[in-house]
């Protein structure tokens, strides 16, 4: 089946806190079709589905930072009424069983695949990157023997100063 929503449409709506990744409550509604209030209120009828590490509440300052960092405006006065809750790669998962729609299964079966694909980028960057440290490692310590090498060099190539006696005081 054809993709419902691009890929990378998704993957901007990805975001970290508590060290995981997490979609937003509204972000997740928008993509399945519904309202941000209906998707939480299924959640809510279904919160034993939910333990803490598949969906959280974001603090006041967590949720000021992600405006400041995607530059959402604040509606009124207040901003939102109420902070948004954000689900970990599990709780998005949970959705599908409690949004019993098409839609909801096929969007499901998308964002999964996101978050399969960043993981795979992730752990590839972190091998790639282990592999570099190691290859600075070797090359440092051959270096070291050349500085070293040159550094003898410089002293036999410097002309020897006579001591001279300092005349005065």
């Amino acid at each position: 089946m054809a993709n419902i929503i691009p890929l990378e449409r998704i993957q901007q709506k990805i975001y970290i806190f508590h060290g995981k990744m997490t979609m937003l409550d509204r972000d997740l509604a928008e993509l399945y079709g519904v309202t941000t209030g209906n998707l939480n209120k299924a959640v809510k009828r279904n919160i034993k589905r939910f333990p803490a590490d598949f969906m959280f509440q974001l603090t006041r300052k967590e949720h000021n930072s992600l405006i400041f960092q995607i530059g959402i405006s604040k509606k009124g006065r207040g901003g939102t009424r109420k902070l948004p809750y954000v689900f970990t790669e599990h709780g998005v998962l949970m959705l599908s069983s409690v949004l019993n729609s098409e839609r909801a299964v096929q969007v499901n079966i998308q964002v999964m695949r996101v978050f399969t694909k960043i993981k795979e980028f992730l752990y590839t960057n972190k091998e790639l990157r282990s592999n570099i440290e190691q290859m600075r490692k070797s090359y440092n310590r051959q270096f070291q023997i050349v500085f070293k090498a040159l550094d003898e060099i410089k002293k036999g190539l410097k002309p020897k100063r006579k001591k001279t006696r300092k005349i005065g005081f």
